[in-house]
């Protein structure tokens, strides 16, 4: 049996085809503490006025749609999986014959 599932399957169980409800929340968080900074320091000059931007500068690159990925978010969050845990490789040989494994004998 064949089954030919549509490259875009996953894209109509997100928001707008391309945010989780977690994405939308992280920079809607980023905007409303710009706002919040912007509020509380006013931007006389172009330094303040990059720092008053930053967080929503930063959620909305976290939350840039990629390609083979979801966003950037989680290329970073792979990239910390893969260089912090331990990753265990078995190797089986090159002729496998699962039939006599502990797992599959059954005791009489």
């Amino acid at each position: 049996m064949n089954y030919l599932i549509p490259a875009n399957s996953k894209k109509s169980m997100l928001i707008f085809g391309a945010f989780t409800t977690f994405d939308l929340i992280l920079f809607g968080v980023g905007i409303a503490a710009t706002l919040l900074l912007l509020l509380i320091i006013s931007p006389n000059s172009l330094l303040t006025a990059v720092i008053d931007l930053m967080p929503a500068i930063i959620c909305g690159f976290l939350v840039l749609p990629i390609p083979n990925y979801h966003n950037i978010r989680i290329v970073i969050q792979e990239l910390y999986q893969f260089y912090t845990t331990r990753q265990k490789f078995v190797w089986k040989g090159w002729c496998v014959n699962d039939e006599f494994s502990e797992s599959k004998q059954v005791h009489k």
